[in-house]
């Protein structure tokens, strides 16, 4: 499985954004981070100054926002609909879809989710539960 170092993902996003600024082309997972990085241009400054970011601490406890999480978060989600990984996530994906406003703004209350699985198999010591993951989309689905 590719586990990647903290340099290595935000290196990813750097350079997909440096290809794609320079007019370059892009392809697979490199092209979802671009989509990404569109959808969030609050994170294009940081995103064009990789000798400045490449080392930032992010302190959530003070309202900060890592945008390199964020996005890694929303690659994971793309990655698990596009393969419907853990079964049933692209059905709820989609139930939530339909309750939300834009697609966007469902990937944001998906990705809670995706990181709230993630916290709790680090904090417990337990592999992600994919029975908690989908319950917690059919319950962002009912909000």
């Amino acid at each position: 499985m590719f586990n990647p170092t903290r340099e290595q993902v935000r290196d990813f996003f750097f350079d997909a954004w440096a290809r794609y600024r320079a007019g370059q082309p892009l392809a697979g997972l490199e092209a979802t981070a671009l989509e990404l990085a569109l959808l969030h241009p609050e994170y294009h400054a940081v995103l064009d100054d990789p000798q400045r970011y490449r080392a930032q601490e992010y302190f959530p406890e003070l309202g900060e926002t890592n945008p390199f999480l964020h996005l890694s978060l929303h690659m994971a989600l793309e990655e698990q609909l596009s393969i419907d990984q853990p079964a049933g996530v692209r059905a709820a994906f989609a139930r939530l879809l339909e309750r939300s406003a834009d697609r966007h703004a469902a990937l944001h209350a998906a990705i809670d989710c995706v990181a709230e699985m993630v916290w709790r198999a680090q904090r417990d010591g337990t592999p992600p539960d994919p029975d908690a993951y989908l319950d917690c989309l059919a319950k962002q689905a009912q909000q």
